[in-house]
């Protein structure tokens, strides 16, 4: 490592939003192992840090993430392939989904490949008009991994999924609304503002949005009953919080509550 180098990982922290900046300009933010771990270290860092309510996801430049950075070797037949998946990236994505904390995409221009796949797994994805989507793996005979083959066909259907990752083509950010695959898109010169206004209001809401996201995250793997039993269990810890104490209290006296995330 050279000494003084920037981080590949960008961090700042104001009013309960963390913000992780992918910071490899000159390669649209490509990933590598040092990169994947300090997006899990952050996510790990916002777990424990109780003044950290939402975290932000976006990339330095001009880019979001240009994906696996292949200039590292990955030839074929590399028989390292499983362990760096496993290593690295699942550590990512599992990061990102057991935060018991909502977590937003901010992307500006191209989301490639694995770095489509960061996208998705986080709970918001907000676009730049220039934004780009690409699930690149094919193009190089590869196929979806880092969780777009789980995300993907949940987000926008089997169909639109299958075409996706078996053509590999590029969608522009109009197109990736229309689908489903984003929840916004804003002029780029919108996008942090946007971003922001965002977060602010996820920061200000109670304890239960963490339950909720993992609530309609095992929903997706649970029959009806195994998901009853879930809420039952999410509503009791809800019900336990101050936050749930000052709901109600604002309810009855017409006030809008201030929530702590307690």
């Amino acid at each position: 490592m050279v000494i003084g180098a920037a981080p590949v990982v960008l961090t700042a922290s104001e009013a309960g939003v963390l913000t992780l900046t992918l910071n490899r300009p000159e390669v649209l933010n490509g990933l590598t192992d040092e990169v994947l771990d300090a997006v899990a270290a952050g996510c790990h860092d916002a777990a424990a840090d109780a003044a950290v309510r939402v975290v932000v996801i976006t990339g330095a430049g001009r880019g979001f993430c240009s994906g696996q950075d292949l200039r590292g070797g990955f030839e074929a037949g590399d028989a390292d392939i499983r362990g760096h998946l496993h290593e690295h990236y699942v550590p990512m994505i599992r990061a990102i989904r057991d935060l018991e904390k909502p977590v937003i995409a901010s992307i500006n221009g191209v989301a490639a490949g694995a770095g489509m796949s960061l996208a998705l797994a986080a709970d918001f994805r907000v676009a730049g008009e220039s934004a780009t989507f690409i699930q690149a793996f094919v193009r190089i005979g590869l196929v979806p991994d880092a969780g777009s083959s789980y995300f993907l066909p949940r987000l926008v259907g089997t169909a639109k999924a299958l075409e996706l990752a078996m053509l590999g083509e590029t969608i522009d950010s109009a197109e990736a609304l229309r689908v489903g695959l984003v929840h916004r898109v804003v002029p780029d010169e919108d996008l942090s503002h946007a971003t922001h206004d965002l977060a602010a209001r996820l920061a200000r809401g109670p304890r239960s949005a963490g339950l909720i996201k993992q609530l309609i995250n095992q929903s997706l793997d649970h029959d009806l009953s195994s998901q009853l039993a879930r809420e039952e269990e999410a509503q009791v810890l809800a019900a336990e919080s101050d936050d749930f104490t000052a709901g109600v209290a604002g309810f009855i006296s017409k006030r809008a509550p201030e929530f702590t995330g307690h």
